[in-house]
């Protein structure tokens, strides 16, 4: 009929398309409501009854809100103010002198608003939100994963890692300074006689290898472990020191085909003692070995976009494995795997070339690898490091195109004191450009070097506290774990982190976490604002230290 003719033409209006989206946008409501299934005391409760602008929730209330609905908790709708656009049908679509089919056209715009066009733009304005929402979670983990991969890695100590359990035991296991495994065996710690026992198989290991530093994990027993290992480092006046260290990810490494490849002939438990050793030694070697979304960074993971998330976070790593540069002799080939020009079968070529030769003495070597051509080496050669290379080239990030001018920059000039116009001679003699010249003195200047040193180091711990002990007033010290929109979860040597909410963080208003605030980052002093015990759960302030 004529009326649905009209109904469908004002439907596919493109303006009158635009001007509702925009409408939406800025005025639209979200309403939820809570479903038959709701659960009273569940983890929704806050988000029953939300009469919002859907331009002000925070994304990380979205993502919830939509878990919510999918776990069929709550419903929700999109609220338009429909009498106020009907207003504007009526004044600038329907003719005002009289006519006896003015009301019929009317109905016809009003059926084409209410049952075709709002609908699908409803659709369509809550996929939006639902991207929005998880295109900035995934920021946040790409975020939260480089600030995690850049920890400072803890060099030339060789380390204990301690894997805490009550009735199955204390896993330990001892890595070398190059994080090759070396022993291992269980403690227990559940009485006195235990402890004694667990006293002289600790000292044994640290004398026999001569342990320097000890991770602790911090999942259940942590506390029981860590007030152990610091009674025994007093009683012993010993010169080793511990740290605690997040073990999140360490069991999924264990059972992982890549930890099966690399210790198949040590029991799970124990791999996962080697990985919160290897983590202290160098978290970025040890974490990439980890699918990214098993770490605990963020929130959310499983509601955001999986091929958006899957992308960031790679090409975070990527990134940031070359920008810090690769250990050939002590990679593994995962590590390798995210080296410009190096895919995963050619990284493990590159193991099994190191196995026959035992160990790379210069990158020329590389060539010998099956299947690394010419191309290949140009490429990742400038990312990858020989610590007592055969040449000065082999420790440093310069890349074989640079080798002739790095060459020429070391045999004949003084790097301390060079002036403008021997930087003119070398430009000219070898026409290379202002900004490469400047990286290759720096890698000259300070050979090896790892930018990641110059972040703050592994905090050592000092004391140990029981949540019983604790009083809202407390001064305590701390490890930021992870970060969220809407605060971050702060390690203060408790089972359970505590809450640091973005309102504690600064007296002055703080827009995001992540201004302020970074993954690892050690708190020295900060408030207790409120002890839950029963829920076992704390919160935290920030505002008389910043």
């Amino acid at each position: 009929s004529a009326m649905d003719i009209i109904a469908l033409r004002y439907s596919q209006e493109i303006k009158t398309k635009e001007s509702l989206r925009k409408n939406l946008e800025n005025h639209a409501l979200l309403t939820t409501k809570k479903t038959k299934t709701f659960e009273e005391e569940g983890i929704y409760k806050e988000l029953k009854d939300i009469k919002q602008k859907a331009s002000y929730i925070k994304s990380h209330r979205l993502l919830a809100v939509f878990r919510a609905v999918n776990e069929k908790q709550l419903s929700l709708k999109v609220e338009v103010d429909e009498a106020y656009i009907i207003q504007g049908i009526q004044q600038y679509r329907i003719p005002q002198h009289a006519n006896s089919s003015k009301e019929y056209v009317l109905e016809a715009y009003i059926d084409g608003f209410k049952r075709l066009l709002l609908p699908s733009l409803k659709r369509e304005f809550i996929s939006k939100l639902k991207q929005k929402a998880s295109d900035e979670a995934i920021i946040v983990f790409g975020k939260n994963l480089h600030e995690l991969l850049i920890t400072a890695p803890l060099v030339n100590q060789v380390i204990l890692g301690m894997d805490p359990g009550y009735r199955t035991g204390c896993k330990l296991a001892v890595i070398d300074k190059s994080g090759d495994y070396l022993d291992s065996t269980v403690i227990y710690l559940l009485n006195k006689n235990d402890e004694q026992k667990a006293a002289q198989t600790v000292l044994g290991l640290i004398k026999k290898h001569k342990i320097t530093s000890i991770a602790i994990g911090n999942g259940t027993g942590s506390k029981e472990t860590a007030s152990f290992v610091s009674e025994l480092i007093e009683a012993q006046k010993l010169t080793a020191k511990y740290a605690v260290v997040s073990e999140i990810g360490a069991s999924v490494y264990s059972a992982s085909k890549i930890a099966q490849e690399e210790y198949g002939f040590l029991d799970v438990t124990i791999r996962g003692a080697i990985s919160i050793a290897q983590r202290l030694r160098d978290p970025m070697a040890a974490l990439v070995k980890i699918d990214p979304k098993s770490l605990g960074i963020g929130q959310y993971q499983h509601d955001v976009n999986q091929s958006d998330l899957n992308k960031k976070l790679n090409d975070t790593t990527f990134n940031l494995v070359n920008k810090v540069g690769v250990d050939l002799n002590s990679a593994s080939y995962k590590l390798l795997s995210y080296v410009s020009g190096i895919s995963e079968n050619l990284a493990k070529n590159i193991i099994k070339h190191k196995e026959k030769i035992k160990i790379f003495k210069k990158k020329e070597q590389l060539l010998e690898v099956k299947g690394l051509g010419l191309k290949a080496y140009e490429q990742s050669v400038g990312f990858l490091r020989i610590k007592d290379g055969e040449s000065f080239l082999d420790n440093s990030g310069i890349h074989p195109e640079s080798y002739k001018v790095a060459i020429y920059l070391k045999n004949n000039f003084d790097l301390e004191n060079l002036n403008k116009n021997d930087l003119e001679v070398i430009k000219n003699k070898f026409s290379s450009g202002e900004q490469s010249l400047k990286d290759i003195i720096i890698e000259l200047k300070k050979p090896g070097f790892d930018m990641r040193s110059e972040l703050e180091q592994v905090h050592f711990c000092q004391d140990i506290k029981n949540i019983e002990e604790l009083k809202e007033g407390d001064i305590v010290s701390g490890v930021v774990r992870n970060i969220t929109d809407f605060g971050a979860f702060v390690d203060i040597g408790l089972k359970n982190d505590a809450l640091l909410h973005i309102s504690q963080i600064s007296t002055k208003r703080v827009s995001s976490v992540m201004d302020v605030l970074s993954i690892n980052q050690h708190l020295k002093k900060v408030e207790i604002l409120s002890i839950d015990a029963k829920k076992n759960r704390i919160s935290l302030s920030l505002k008389s230290y910043i």
